[in-house]
């Protein structure tokens, strides 16, 4: 649980205590692949080994040179490392963080590689001996192949083989790298010589996906790990003392580390014998992750020669990327495997995407989503008109009544059960319903979830600026200042936004009640005013600006529509009621009149 949430339930409970009564009312064909990287692709119809542990493996011949290199390759600047035949970084080029390109993997200088690979089972043996390498390009396909080999041999046995890592990059817009691993062997031998407890070698990611992060709010950014069995829907993983581990009777389709607009996928080939798939996750005295490696244990192999083959997916967490590589449109396909699945979603994601249609309209007239956001919320304003005017006509009602009302109050001010009964009955007579104004909000409320789930997960609204030297990012809160000393439950940042939205959202709130000041629950009314503004304020404090811009524009424009109509309708209201009174004595006084005779 965050600290946000924490403090709202902490004024919650402290409100409440105090005497408040709160009341909730509310396919086509696969394009061809790298020739290069086809022939090692085996179709593998491995039987796993009987569990026989065997000892270490040592690398032999002249130790290459391991200085890091860097591959720039279409969306990719990766830093490829000799030591492990791994990958120390991983940067697009055209999606930027503070200025600079995104780096995906969030690391320190003394974190493990990505693409690491372990001998046997878990993450304990590193293969992070030096390996020969070269770089070329595919004679035909848009890639640029990286390929590390080196010479190993099996302590306890002597036996001889080869290890070869080849990754294939697309030079053509694509986010999706292959690795193929190799094991060949030298003498002729039909073992492979690793076999711990079942499982041949272990290939991890890591150990964190960027943009970097210093804290994190669940609700606003957050680092999460999920599996996909046999075909089904997507699993988040549950960690217990920082590991994951995949169910031993699924087969394994992919796993994944992602953030809120980034994902990695690490894919295995059909072909693999997964003997299993998990996760580590190490985080700091405040629960923020620091890391999470994700990893997939490979079977031991019966054949001579072993090539499996994995896709990796490293970028945006955006439908039109990810769907290519199960529709033929792509370098590399992976038919089958629901990556879009891995965008966030609701029952209501239907409604967010026909939001969206409309907020892209809007940027396409003025390309600025800041902009498209306030256009887009006072077109929904405008939609809703009818339902809204509904429930401010009732405040409106509910405000003529007020002397009436205070009647009731000074008539029976010990007998709260006769004060309800009185107004029930003066309810009834007006025609008139107290949760009226409550309604028509409720009927609202998916369009407000879904409107909150859209402009807090956009990837379009990354980096977008709505007012330079304010906003210059609507997926980021509005830092206009960092303090030398942290606030509690706010941190060192102070954003102008959120303080602007609680204002805002009092102002309402009063200009709300001023019509509707009948009210028989005067403390629920300033809890209302006051109490729900300030715990918004923390939750909300750390929103992307884009989020709380449209929030901001809805209390705005309901300020200005319910200042309308208690101006124009409450004087109406008052002079029906006044009539209403002015018939009723008449009627009154003829009955007297009438019994006189």
């Amino acid at each position: 649980m965050d600290r946000n949430t924490i403090i709202a339930i902490v004024l919650s409970v402290i409100v409440i205590t105090v005497g408040m009564t709160i009341q909730t009312v509310f396919f086509a064909p696969e394009l061809p692949v790298s020739e290069e990287i086809a022939e090692e692709a085996v179709n593998n119809t491995d039987t796993v080994l009987p569990d026989n542990t065997v000892g270490g493996i040592t690398a032999v011949g002249v130790e290459p040179d391991i200085t890091p290199f860097e591959v720039k390759a279409g969306e990719y600047s990766i830093t490829f490392d000799p030591a492990g035949a791994s990958v120390s970084s991983i940067k697009l080029n055209n999606h930027s963080d503070n200025g600079q390109p995104v780096e995906l993997l969030f690391r320190d200088d003394e974190a493990v590689n990505a693409f690491m690979m372990y001998s046997g089972k878990g993450l304990s043996d590193p293969i992070d001996e030096g390996f020969y390498y070269t770089e070329s390009r595919h004679s035909t396909l848009p890639l640029t192949i990286v390929t590390f080999t080196r010479d190993f041999i099996s302590d306890d046995t002597g036996e001889e083989f080869t290890i070869e890592k080849r990754f294939a990059i697309p030079d053509n817009g694509e986010y999706m790298i292959q690795l193929a691993v190799s094991f060949r062997d030298k003498n002729g031998n039909s073992i492979i010589p690793i076999n711990d407890n079942g499982t041949m070698y272990t290939l991890s990611v890591g150990p964190q996906i960027g943009p970097a992060f210093e804290s994190m709010s669940n609700n606003y950014d957050y680092r999460r790990v999920s599996v996909r069995y046999d075909e089904k829907n997507r699993s988040d993983a549950r960690f217990s003392d920082g590991v994951f581990t995949s169910d031993s009777d699924e087969k394994v389709d992919w796993i994944s580390l992602s953030g809120k607009y980034f994902t990695f996928m690490l894919i295995p080939d059909d072909s693999i014998t997964v003997a299993s798939a998990g996760a580590m996750q190490y985080t700091n005295d405040t629960g923020v992750p620091q890391e999470d490696i994700i990893y997939i244990e490979r079977a031991a192999a019966a054949s001579s020669d072993s090539s499996d083959m994995y896709s990796f997916y490293a970028g945006p967490k955006v439908k039109s990327n990810l769907s290519i590589y199960e529709n033929g449109e792509s370098v590399f396909s992976v038919d089958g495997e629901d990556l879009t699945s891995i965008i966030d979603g609701s029952w209501l994601t239907w409604l967010e995407n026909i939001l969206n249609w409309i907020l892209q309209l809007f940027y396409k007239v003025i390309p600025n989503y800041g902009v498209a956001i306030i256009l887009l919320t006072i077109l929904i304003k405008l939609l809703l008109q009818p339902l809204a005017k509904k429930g401010m006509d009732s405040t409106a009602k509910m405000g003529a009544l007020t002397p009436k009302i205070n009647e009731i109050k000074e008539r029976y001010p010990d007998d709260p059960e006769a004060q309800n009964a009185a107004m029930a009955k003066l309810y009834k007579e007006e025609k008139i319903n107290p949760m009226g104004s409550c309604i028509p909000m409720l009927i609202q409320f998916p369009i407000f979830i879904a409107l909150y789930g859209l402009l807090n997960t956009n990837f379009d609204l990354r980096g977008s600026m709505f007012i330079p030297g304010w906003i210059p990012d609507l997926s980021i809160p509005d830092t206009i200042y960092t303090l030398p000393f942290a606030i509690p439950f706010l941190g060192t940042q102070i954003h102008l936004l959120p303080i602007l939205y609680t204002i805002s959202m009092i102002f309402s709130m009063k200009i709300t009640q001023s019509g509707s000041q009948a009210s028989a629950q005067q403390g629920m009314m300033a809890f209302m005013t006051y109490g729900m503004p300030i715990i918004f304020f923390f939750i909300m404090y750390n929103a992307p600006s884009g989020l709380l811009l449209y929030w901001s524009t809805v209390n705005v424009i309901s300020i200005g529509q319910q200042m309308f109509v208690n101006k124009k309708k409450k004087a109406v209201y008052a002079e029906e009621i006044a009539e209403k009174d002015a018939i009723k004595q008449a009627k009154k006084e003829a009955k007297r009149k009438n019994r006189r005779k």
